[in-house]
């Protein structure tokens, strides 16, 4: 077999060697070396290879179809033959193949399937510096197995990663790194203009880049949406000699193979494409790229279990790979839309997909090789907690596997199918009802974007796409009619869409919530459709994707929802609840009977009060809001005060019975209103309960003997003793009611004296002291004439304390 001569050739005898001679090794060759196509034709006719087949990994099907085409065209045969490849939707091998170029995924399955890999001699990992989530699950389930198959040969290539890290993970496998045949590529930068559109500038960079240099042009965009306008910008404005072709993942087979199959003589071609185009292709003819420097990711919010697609700049390392773009055939050039400054704030690398994906796919793979704990695994990176265990949460949830993590009997059938578990658990689910086809129908709607059309509606494009018979739409049919003989399908009546989405989405079931388009997801999320589409109306939808944050998401597809279906999907899920509150207008609590699933509330009246423990808690803590305002009798606050005069000058052993502290925690309430809903309820005879609670006799006698509640004068008289006063406890007597008295009363068995507040037979204040002795020999004179003076029918004797105490006038006439 002889090739025409590429870099990677001169790293092909030490690859052979390493692998005669160990079962790992590690390839790294730069872009345009040649690895994809000759590597695996290098291996044929290895000793140890045997009859087994090659299986060499790439990340997309275009790449894959390549590949093969490249391959078998190398060794004159047309593909099928000893080169073939599995993607999704299509399949080429034949009984003779011996290398087969399989995606990613596709080799998960292959795995899953078998994981002994009979008949497969070596297993080659192209392009894993892209670290896709099934290349790590693919890689760390190929070493798990070798311990079934110690002979199976494995190859890890790639342009730009750490290989050391990688050798590592193969057992210190041998590096063997390659040069790469990249021509000159002069590297220009456009500052970019933040006032005008993406769209509008790459177009320009373009059609200037077109005028200035030679050859066809590779320009990298985002996405579909951005590829769809700078093609409309261009249409009309390109050379005569210019052909333009759109490359990304949704376009069928025959319009990708065109975007990448060299023009014709004379001509050239503009080729808008996403990263798709970043590596494992080689655009013949291509010597411009012109990179936007960014690229669509999806990114998983595991706080809301939603994966979404965000723009984000390209990594140095893609960066890198797109110049490369222009110098594999011929020197050329690269127009970056960045100033050259900026490159350095670029990340290195793209981030893998292990730390920023929805992991439910791989937990439940694992589960079903029977693998509950990702630390069993060799991973180049462990997959992030919080994502793994939302992950396992749903798959819970969709009954594929139990609480331990373990691979339930539904699981099983879920793990068979090649889907999102999600989409598995439709099609199952769809099976048992009797309608698989609808269901795998939609699954594929969901798998393969663009089918069916762009409708926000999936119903819409479900009808499209059954109408639709071009060449994609009769393969995803045919695919679908696959995946419901695997489930079993039994013929039955039809469902609607939305019946079958909600089993695949059970947390986007959504209810409307606020102005018309603005819905509640059952996941506690908003999301929003514009108010004039049809579906803004529905009462319940089932949203299958969208864009944006949390609080100001965008639904791009979902389907309506019978509220009917919700309450046969979900009876074992929806929550019958009553509520209670506190209603400040009425003063009362009420209550209201609520039916919810997740975040959606289906139901909500109201109920009457069952729990009164909870409604004497509620109305408790609403009554202590202001506690000055509760019906305390006199005598119940006079209690209150001495326990928390006590309290503060005896320590701890007494209660605090003030308003502050009993308002701090409302339970010594609860228990003496149980049965009551109503502020207006609350007795003096309810306080008095919980005050014998707080305070019990005993204790009550105690204070009496150290803080009596009245003092006895020596008139007679028995008057209270504010304790709550603000200097101590304290008596308002009037002054004659003291007479004969040399003693200052004093409680707490004579250790605190009283403030007292010595007042005239008015009951005016005219004298407070702590020292009466000292009151009647000192200040006693002045305060006597002036009182002789006011009142004079009262007696007012030279020396109080050898006259009689009284609360009485003189008679009259002496």
């Amino acid at each position: 077999m002889s090739l025409p001569p590429l870099p990677i050739d001169a790293a092909l005898p030490a690859l052979q060697v390493a692998l005669a001679g160990g079962t790992a090794a590690v390839l790294v060759a730069q872009p345009g070396a040649g690895k994809t196509t000759r590597a695996p034709l290098a291996l044929l006719d290895a000793p140890w290879r045997g009859d087994g087949r090659i299986v060499m990994l790439e990340p997309r099907r275009l790449a894959a179809r390549a590949a093969a085409r490249q391959m078998a065209k190398l060794l004159g045969e047309d593909v099928g033959q000893t080169v073939g490849y599995r993607v999704r939707m299509e399949t080429k091998v034949s009984a003779r193949t011996r290398i087969e170029v399989v995606t990613e995924g596709v080799y998960t399955r292959m795995l899953l399937d078998d994981p002994e890999l009979t008949g497969v001699a070596a297993v080659i990992f192209d392009e894993f510096h892209e670290r896709s989530l099934d290349a790590d699950l693919g890689l760390a389930l190929t070493l798990d197995a070798r311990a079934l198959r110690p002979d199976l040969r494995l190859l890890v290539m790639s342009a730009t990663i750490d290989g050391a890290a990688v050798a590592r993970l193969l057992g210190d496998a041998p590096v063997i790194d390659s040069p790469g045949r990249t021509f000159p590529v002069e590297t220009l930068h456009a500052e970019p203009d933040p006032l005008q559109k993406l769209e509008d500038q790459v177009a320009a960079a373009t059609l200037r880049a077109l005028w200035e240099h030679e050859g066809s042009a590779l320009v990298f965009l985002p996405g579909q949406g951005e590829i769809t306008r700078v093609a409309e910008r261009l249409a009309t404005r390109l050379p005569p000699d210019t052909d333009l072709a759109p490359l990304y993942g949704q376009l069928t087979p025959a319009e990708q193979d065109r975007a990448i199959q060299p023009a014709p003589a004379g001509r050239r071609k503009v080729v808008l494409a996403t990263s798709i185009a970043e590596t494992s292709l080689t655009i013949e003819g291509v010597r411009i790229v012109v990179d936007s420097g960014f690229r669509r990711v999806p990114v998983y919010e595991p706080a809301t279990g939603m994966t979404t697609l965000a723009t984000r700049r390209v990594s140095r390392a893609g960066a890198d790979q797109r110049r490369g773009r222009a110098g594999r055939t011929a020197p050329g050039v690269c127009i970056r839309l960045w100033n050259q400054g900026q490159t350095a704030a670029l990340d290195p690398f793209d981030t893998p997909e292990i730390l920023a994906a929805d992991l439910a796919g791989l937990v439940l793979d694992l589960a079903a090789w029977g693998v509950t704990d990702p630390k069993a695994l060799p991973f180049l990176d462990p997959p992030p907690a919080p994502a793994w265990s939302e992950a396992r949460a749903l798959l819970v949830r969709l009954d594929a596997i139990d609480t331990a993590g373990r691979l339930a009997p539904a699981g099983k059938a879920l793990a068979k199918l090649p889907l999102h578990p999600r989409l598995a658990h439709m099609v199952v689910s769809g099976a048992a009802d009797g309608d698989a086809r609808t269901a795998t129908e939609l699954a594929v709607l969901l798998a393969e974007r663009g089918l069916g059309g762009d409708d926000t509606d999936i119903a819409r494009r479900l009808e499209r796409f059954r109408a639709d018979r071009s060449r994609r739409a009769d393969d995803a049919r045919a695919m679908a009619s696959r995946w419901s003989k695997l489930v079993g399908d039994a013929a039955g009546e039809a469902l609607a869409a939305g019946h079958h989405l909600a089993r695949a989405f059970p947390d986007r079931v959504a209810q409307p919530a606020g102005p018309r388009g603005r819905f509640r997801l059952a996941n506690g999320r908003q999301a929003q459709l514009d108010e004039t589409h049809a579906l803004a109306g529905a009462p319940l939808l089932v949203v299958a994707d969208l864009t944006g944050s949390a609080t100001q998401g965008r639904i791009r597809s979902a389907a309506a929802l019978d509220p009917a279906d919700l309450e046969t999907l979900f009876a074992a899920h929806v929550r019958s609840e009553t509520t209670l509150a506190f209603d400040a207008q009425t003063g009362s609590v009420r209550a209201r009977r609520q039916r919810r699933l997740d975040a959606l509330k289906l139901a909500d009246d109201t109920a009457p009060v069952t729990d009164f423990e909870a409604a004497a808690a509620l109305l408790a803590e609403a009554a202590l809001k202001r506690p000055e305002n509760l019906p305390w009798s006199r005598d119940q606050k006079a209690v209150r005060a001495r326990a928390t005069f006590l309290h503060h000058t005896l320590g701890g052993n007494w209660p605090d019975l003030s308003d502050a502290a009993l308002a701090a925690d409302p339970a010594w309430l609860v228990p003496h209103i149980t049965g009551e809903t109503r502020l207006a309820a609350i007795t003096a005879e309810h306080l008095g309960a919980a005050l014998d609670t707080l305070l019990p006799w005993a204790r009550r006698q105690e204070i009496d003997t150290l803080l009596p509640s009245h003092f006895h004068a020596p008139s007679g008289s028995h008057l209270p003793i504010d304790y709550a006063a603000e200097n101590g406890p304290a008596l308002e007597i009037r002054v004659q009611e003291l007479f004969g008295l040399d003693r200052h009363p004093a409680v707490a068995n004579g250790r605190l004296p009283l403030l007292l507040v010595l007042l005239s037979p008015a009951h005016r204040p005219i004298q407070t002291t702590r020292d009466l002795p000292g009151f009647w020999r000192g200040s006693w004179k002045d305060v006597q004439k002036d009182l002789k003076g006011r009142y004079p029918r009262h007696p007012w004797p030279d020396d109080p304390i050898a006259a009689p105490a009284t609360n009485r006038a003189k008679p009259r006439g002496t």
